[in-house]
């Protein structure tokens, strides 16, 4: 590892201590890749035999991703994972895990003659679960610190599964156009008729599936047992595999009352992994409130700035404040110093817990320091009232 520099605000240098080596080259390669992976999107589309048909098809892909997009943003905003890694897993799911899955689902397919319903039920989980969950595995081999929980991996989890389902369903929708023996519809109408099954009453499956190994590797890495860490990441795998199964398997299952079924416990499922993920979102905002008070009680910053480095109102706030009152640079300054904030209290409560992280010390330092050079040039609201006797 280096320590890397980055562009100055208020004349200070933002700087990543440890940065990792190839990070430029693997940020090339994903950014080519998914270029790539965009025109192979097209050429996809193009299936559906006509512009018209490829347009369809790659528009009704590109509806549902707004809504999913900002359902992981919302999850991610108290401990944002670095960009570049959320980039990177939906190229990953979108590119390389299709690549990966679609070539052994043809190799497979040739050369064992499976059937139509073996492969849906049996062989597409077995590759493309794997295929999407190779980028989890590979991005906590490279860097722990990325993953480091259950929410950090159930976000990971479902924007590779968002990649995934994107290049999928532009395929599917390509099919509905041109129509075949066992669906009648084609044209506009078939395509409208899949993008209601997939786009609209299922656009979490893909991250769902997925979201059984992002929860399993997150909740391993709090582990310290190696047996316990193996034994975690394989039962997520399974997960993930089974429920992709019962879901491909539901059609053929009760002449369709299977497919009722299946939706509804996948639904119930999806509504338990999201209260989940509220509830941990929620314990977020405790454990940096507190997190910064005992940082306060150590003298690192003052207790004043609390409610300004916590809570998303009062953020805000702050950061309008100090624009209308001491410009653009002022409003920047208190953003950068309010992720320093949080990077340095979520860090410093990992290690006060116990919890191994690579190069804490080192890093939570680091962060303290930026943070002193911002000072001068951090404009700050009046105090909140109280705000002493209550942190």
């Amino acid at each position: 590892m280096t320590i890397a520099s980055e562009p100055t605000i208020a004349g200070v240098e933002r700087r990543e201590p440890f940065r990792q080596r190839g990070r430029t080259a693997l940020i090339i390669a994903f950014s080519v890749i998914g270029a790539a992976g965009a025109v192979g999107g097209v050429i996809f589309s193009l299936g559906a035999g006509d512009v018209a048909g490829a347009g369809l098809s790659f528009l009704f892909a590109l509806i549902p991703l707004p809504l999913l997009w900002v359902a992981y943003w919302w999850l991610d905003r108290y401990e944002p994972e670095p960009r570049r890694y959320k980039f990177a897993a939906f190229v990953w799911g979108g590119v390389i895990a299709v690549a990966i899955a679609l070539s052994l689902q043809i190799w497979i397919q040739h050369a064992f003659d499976v059937s139509d319903d073996t492969m849906a039920s049996v062989v597409a989980p077995m590759t493309e679960e794997p295929a999407k969950c190779l980028f989890l595995l590979l991005t906590f081999l490279r860097a722990r610190r990325v993953i480091d929980g259950f929410l950090d991996g159930l976000i990971f989890a479902g924007l590779v599964g968002i990649g995934f389902a994107f290049v999928e369903n532009i395929g599917y929708y390509a099919a509905s156009y041109l129509g075949s023996d066992d669906i009648k519809i084609d044209g506009p109408a078939g395509v409208t008729t899949t993008f209601i099954v997939r786009g609209v009453f299922s656009p979490f499956a893909h991250p769902l599936f997925t979201s059984a190994f992002g929860v399993a590797v997150g909740l391993a890495v709090t582990r310290r047992s190696k047996v316990a860490k193996v034994a975690l990441v394989v039962v997520g795998l399974a997960l993930s595999m089974g429920l992709h199964a019962l879901w491909n398997a539901s059609l053929s299952i009760g002449e369709g009352a299977g497919f009722f079924l299946v939706y509804l416990g996948l639904a119930v499922v999806l509504l338990m992994v999201a209260v989940m993920a509220i509830i941990v979102r929620s314990n977020q905002i405790r454990i940096l409130e507190q997190s910064l008070s005992y940082v306060a009680q150590r003298g690192w910053i003052h207790p004043a700035e609390i409610p300004y480095l916590s809570r998303f109102t009062y953020r805000k706030a702050a950061r309008r404040f100090a624009r209308e009152h001491h410009g653009k640079e002022a409003g920047k300054v208190v953003k950068h110093y309010q992720q320093l904030a949080t990077e340095m209290a979520f860090l410093h409560h990992a290690m006060m817990s116990g919890r191994s992280k690579p190069h804490g010390v080192e890093r939570t330092y680091s962060l303290l320091d930026q943070m002193y050079a911002l000072r001068p040039a951090l404009r700050f609201p009046p105090a909140l009232q109280n705000t002493v006797r209550h942190f």
